[in-house]
């Protein structure tokens, strides 16, 4: 979740509608400008005892993050303490329960990505081996309840801890108990964001199933593949799912603020602080008539936050987020953009990508997200089939997509190579999940702890 560094008092007030579109129109760039900005999240523990560790205490998260500037990451102060850290590679930032996240840097492409990822794995555990502490690459944590865990001191994680137990039985789960990758990528104008957000957001599930890698909750099977996933199924209803509108004609950047002004606010930011605005509108707001601050109107920045409060399987901003996806290993990491890059940074892949899933009618689309945490690459597909009928296609099309870009490392490797994980799970047959409990039914004796030999950067 993102990080506010300052309050901007001298920012203009927000007056008409066109302030509201103005953050996703200037996100259009032409083809090449655009970028690749991959995040991913990692658990820490202890390695004596596999404890999650507190902020505070010695060898803890704050140690952490600042074990990390001897590489030249700034402190992000808020409240006294250190919560995030930037430099050249992006930021540094918590999740509510110490998980530690990257939001990488916007780069050129796959080859700068994975170099990224390398060094901040390197840095982290170069820091991690000094303090005691080692990393997780899953989507849950897999033996831990609610009660282990610590909070970070960071406002707005305040305000959503109290505020989630209002709106769905697993939101506290999804901000304690789970990592994702994710990567977020550009649009060259409002039609070519609408074609990419439709293929993507249809899509979604199969990126889901591909990654699927939480199949454990509390040192026992769950049921799922992705428990991760499943959790945003009851975590608040009014910021999360598949956005039907999206589908509909005439969608477009109009609609989407309609949508973001439908999703209750959370707080609002002034004077490094975190305002409590928990269920208020921000139609309200722009009135003037917010209860958290009578009589103020919103500026840009109280915008930009209000978007980034909204967690759909596809996310808006001034670009475009992919979220469906698990937590996972160094590989994983690289696969995600890898999958997406190639899906939608080519013309003719795109074409052949929306040609795959166009003619999916909407309740075939909800009732594909809602199996595929369960059932994985086996969930049905609108009109018959699975997902495992049509996931070599499509990685084929991300192949070619890539192949097409023709963006060469120094070794004059073009950007497919970063797809082997996927096409590795294909050939197997099993997900990252169904491996984990071969392993837990078999060889670890249905000991969830071997899990941290197994899946530890």
């Amino acid at each position: 979740m993102s990080t506010r560094q300052e309050s901007d008092h001298n920012e203009p007030l927000i007056e008409d509608r066109e302030a509201l579109i103005a953050p996703m129109q200037k996100g259009e760039k032409p083809p090449e400008r655009w970028r690749i900005g991959t995040e991913h999240e990692k658990f820490v523990y202890r390695k004596a005892d596999h404890r999650a560790p507190g902020y505070d205490e010695p060898g803890g998260i704050r140690d952490l993050l600042m074990g990390l500037t001897e590489f030249g990451w700034e402190p992000v102060i808020e409240g006294g303490h250190v919560i995030a850290l930037s430099g050249a590679d992006g930021a540094v930032s918590l999740e509510p329960a110490g998980q530690l996240e990257l939001s990488g840097a916007p780069l050129e492409n796959l080859h700068l990505t994975c170099e990224e990822t390398g060094r901040h794995l390197a840095q982290v555990k170069t820091v991690g081996d000094r303090l005691g502490l080692g990393y997780l690459g899953l989507g849950l944590w897999p033996d831990k309840t609610r009660a282990d865990l610590p909070i970070m001191p960071k406002g707005r994680y305040a305000i959503m801890l109290r505020h989630m137990p209002r709106v769905g039985s697993m939101g506290l789960d999804m901000m304690l108990r789970t990592c994702t990758i994710q990567v977020n990528l550009d649009y060259a104008s409002e039609a070519d964001m609408v074609k990419k957000f439709r293929t993507s957001l249809a899509l979604q599930p199969l990126a889901t199933a591909l990654f699927a890698n939480s199949p454990f909750l509390e040192g026992k099977r769950n049921g799922f593949l992705s428990y991760r996933s499943h959790i945003w199924s009851d975590t608040d209803p009014r910021r999360t799912g598949m956005l039907p509108f999206v589908f509909e004609d005439g969608f477009g950047y109009e609609r989407y603020v309609d949508y973001m002004l439908d999703v209750p606010m959370y707080f609002v930011y002034r004077d490094g602080k975190y305002i409590d605005a928990a269920g208020q509108s921000f139609r309200d707001f722009l009135d003037g008539r917010l209860p958290a601050l009578p009589g103020e109107k919103p500026r840009p920045s109280d915008w930009t936050d209000h978007m980034s409060t909204a967690f759909p399987e596809v996310r808006l901003k001034s670009f475009l987020e992919m979220r469906g996806a698990d937590g996972g290993p160094w590989s994983r990491i690289c696969a995600l953009p890898a999958f997406w890059v190639g899906l939608l940074y080519d013309q003719g892949a795109l074409d052949a990508a929306w040609d795959l899933v166009k003619d999916w009618d909407m309740a075939g689309r909800e009732r594909l997200r809602e199996a595929v945490p369960r059932l994985g690459l086996n969930a049905p597909l609108p009109g018959g089939g699975t997902l495992r009928d049509i996931a070599g296609t499509v990685l084929g099309i991300a192949r070619a997509g890539l192949a097409s870009r023709g963006r060469l490392n120094a070794a004059g490797d073009n950007e497919t190579g970063y797809l082997m994980p996927l096409e590795e799970v294909l050939s197997r047959g099993k997900t990252s999940s169904e491996q984990l409990l071969d392993l837990y039914n078999g060889p670890w004796a249905g000991d969830v702890s071997r899990i941290y030999d197994q899946s530890s950067f």
